[in-house]
């Protein structure tokens, strides 16, 4: 039994547009992925955190979440910034349902459970954010569900999970790293940043919080071993 987390498997299976196009680390990303992935067991659990698939609804997502469904273990998804598909966590539950993807779980105003710790996660907020004209209303919506996560973890030792990194190299959004302190967050894994952006980003212990990059070519598309 292990629990693993990589983000941004940026799955195009049914979408026209595969991560091979920007070549290096992406080229046969998939079959990376297949390689990688296949260290899941059946009672394993893989947290993805976020951009899991171009595709731009369910619908054309279905190829995508079939390929994560055919690897044994629970799979928990975030929300990436890329992840046009996502909608009313009734309404994917409901889809992965009709469809058979029993593995499929959403990670989203609630937290899961490996063992007795708690798995908490939201897509969280980036500087990329504010360039793109999101609003303050955007980035408070993020924080409640952050703290909805949190709080629904009790008195659990709690892991969080992000799309975006709470911190860069001369970046920090302060609201996101004081909840994580607040609430007692042991360690966070984000995703997000690639190729050069890899160098810039800010891993280790910052506070009392161990943080991880996690996205999937940094990890060279192999996904992280978090606990036994």
């Amino acid at each position: 039994m292990a629990l693993y987390a990589i983000g941004d498997t940026h799955l195009s299976l049914g979408a026209d547009k595969p991560m091979d196009v920007f070549g290096g680390a992406w080229a046969g990303y998939q079959e990376k992925l297949t390689q990688g992935l296949s260290v899941l067991r059946p009672e394993d659990t893989l947290v993805i955190a976020g951009d899991v698939s171009w595709g731009m609804s369910l619908e054309e997502s279905e190829a995508d979440f079939a390929f994560l469904d055919a690897f044994p273990g629970t799979k928990l998804l975030l929300k990436g910034n890329h992840d046009y598909w996502w909608n009313t966590a009734a309404k994917m539950e409901r889809f992965f349902a009709e469809k058979g993807f029993s593995s499929l779980r959403i990670l989203h105003n609630n937290c899961h459970y490996y063992g007795d710790v708690a798995l908490c996660g939201t897509r969280g907020w980036f500087y990329e954010e504010e360039k793109a004209g999101q609003n303050q209303k955007v980035f408070n919506r993020e924080l409640i569900r952050l703290e909805a996560s949190l709080k629904a973890a009790g008195e659990a030792e709690k892991l969080c999970f992000l799309h975006y990194p709470p911190f860069y190299t001369g970046y920090r959004c302060e609201p996101i790293l004081a909840l994580l302190e607040r609430y007692q967050v042991k360690a966070c894994y984000y995703g997000h940043l690639h190729g050069a952006s890899h160098r810039l980003a800010l891993q280790g212990k910052q506070g009392s919080v161990e943080y991880h990059m996690i996205s999937a070519d940094y990890l060279k598309f192999t996904p992280e071993k978090v606990l036994e």
